[in-house]
């Protein structure tokens, strides 16, 4: 039994719910799914409760019972709840994350700022290639509205405010931050206000801010291994010092050397992970929270292709977990619309805004503001949001024909990853096999894909091959996935 109305705290909660700005289908979802969620992350219903049926809480809400059913869908997606056939929903036992909450969690984070970023905001001077099938991270920007977006741009060219022209000043376009901010709070639960958002050149420039900013060199920066190689590049351009951290099918899961440690950044990939395709789990999110809180560390959240989820709705955000301020939060524009665009955003705590901002401008100089204004437009009247639609039909029906193509040929040899999300997926092979070789393989026949070995900064523990399916047209993946999987049956006999 659940020990109060559950029908009256929502209806209730509904009245203050921060996904008023939606339409009102998505709204009224929002809102039942976020008072569930809130209900038990407080504890209010524990582990074990048996939550009403959708249909007889569909009629004390007010609402249909699709509505309903879609949010119990993503509670159940996200870890929340667990469903029984027959026998109903039932709140999950989230746990506080396995081994890796420090007990007790104590926050002794010490100055914000590194020594460098201090030195970096105290005087501010102002405040005022790779187009091959297969490889891995390419969009197919042939997709991409062109006419459209070149309508919106001759709009500002022809009128060309003197603002326009010059460098992007207070974190970048406030239109552009502002649609982001709402964007973000509908779409991936960020708790997010305009003035925390900043426009930056793409998550490299978005990672050296802030690894400029909050940690001083020689300090501890903890990745994922396998992981994102170019995130690791920015940081040793920094002077930080890298201990990687094994990842398995939740995600992150540092050992108990890894926790003797005291990260100064931790960078991960939650939503999905780069390369291997997991999606770290509630328990695992929650008990990174609670170590960054305790150990005084920053959690860099990249969710460099969140939208393209093709089972589901997107999974909400690491971030908006966050009770201690001590997650930062990355985006780009380069995935979902074309990768010369290089515009992407940050998140930061409210507190670090205006010293991030001063810093963005002082020593990078943005600009693109006539661009960032021709993106808030494009977002604004909905082109964004019918482009994303478009491109997850595309990417999600290549996806499917390449599994189904490789899955023909190599049967039982080799498994694929399952998540059915992202613009990649990955080729499991057997330890014995040599990844490296089958990729220079591949390559001989023109298919870039990349060796799952060498995206381990330690010793590798898989191989495998990561491949990129967005960039291969629909009608050419029967072509190319057959050649690609008679190149890997043929060496791993």
């Amino acid at each position: 039994m659940i020990p109060f109305s559950l029908g009256e705290w929502l209806l209730a909660d509904m009245q203050q719910s921060v996904s008023k700005a939606a339409p009102g289908a998505l709204r009224r979802y929002r809102s039942v799914y976020e008072g569930i969620r809130k209900a038990i992350l407080s504890r209010r219903m524990s582990a074990g409760i048996r939550l009403p049926s959708s249909r007889a809480l569909a009629e004390e809400l007010g609402v249909s019972r699709n509505t309903v059913v879609a949010a119990f869908d993503q509670l159940l997606a996200e870890g929340y709840v667990t469903a029984a056939t027959g026998s109903g929903t039932y709140v999950s036992d989230i746990g506080r994350g396995e081994n890796i909450r420090p007990k007790p969690v104590r926050l002794h984070r010490g100055p914000a700022l590194s020594a460098r970023g201090r030195r970096i905001v105290a005087a501010p001077g102002g405040n005022t290639h790779e187009i091959q099938p297969f490889v891995p991270g390419m969009d197919d920007f042939s997709v991409f509205p062109s006419k459209i977006w070149q309508r919106l741009q001759n709009k500002y060219w022809r009128e060309s405010p003197p603002e326009l022209l010059d460098y992007a000043a207070a974190g970048g376009y406030q239109p552009l931050r502002r649609t982001i901010a709402n964007y973000l709070s509908i779409s991936r639960s960020v708790r997010v206000a305009a003035e925390q958002v900043l426009i930056t050149a793409g998550t490299q420039q978005s990672l050296h801010l802030c690894a400029q900013l909050l940690a001083s060199p020689g300090e501890l920066a903890w990745v994922e291994d396998p992981g994102y190689w170019a995130a690791r590049k920015v940081f040793e351009a920094c002077d930080l010092t890298l201990r990687p951290i094994a990842v398995d099918a939740e995600g992150i899961h540092p050992a108990a050397a890894d926790l003797a440690t005291s990260p100064r950044l931790i960078y991960v990939t939650p939503s999905h992970h780069y390369p291997t395709s997991a999606v770290m789990s509630l328990p695992r999110r929650q008990g990174l929270l609670d170590l960054a809180a305790g150990k005084g560390a920053w959690i860099l959240e990249d969710d460099y292709d969140s939208e393209f989820r093709y089972s589901g709705r997107p999974l909400s955000s690491l971030q908006g977990l966050d009770s201690h301020d001590c997650v930062i939060y990355l985006g780009t524009f380069s995935k979902i619309l074309y990768p010369g665009i290089k515009l992407g955003y940050l998140v930061v705590p409210a507190d670090l805004a205006e010293s991030f901002k001063t810093s963005l401008y002082d020593t990078q100089r943005p600009g693109q503001v006539m661009l960032q204004a021709a993106l808030a437009d494009f977002i604004e009247q909905g082109h964004f949001a019918t482009h994303v639609r478009k491109v997850r039909q595309v990417y999600g029906e290549r996806r499917e024909s390449l599994v189904r193509v490789l899955q023909s040929i190599l049967g039982r040899h080799a498994k694929l990853s399952k998540e059915a999300s992202g613009m990649h997926l990955v080729i499991e092979l057997p330890d014995a096999a040599s990844d490296l070789h089958i990729a220079a393989e591949a390559a001989k026949q023109g298919l870039v894909v990349r060796a799952l070995s060498s995206y381990y900064l330690g010793q590798p523990q898989r191989r495998g091959l990561v491949v990129g399916y967005a960039y291969v047209p629909t009608e050419r993946i029967q072509h190319f996935g057959s050649l690609l999987g008679n190149i890997v049956k043929k060496a791993l006999r």
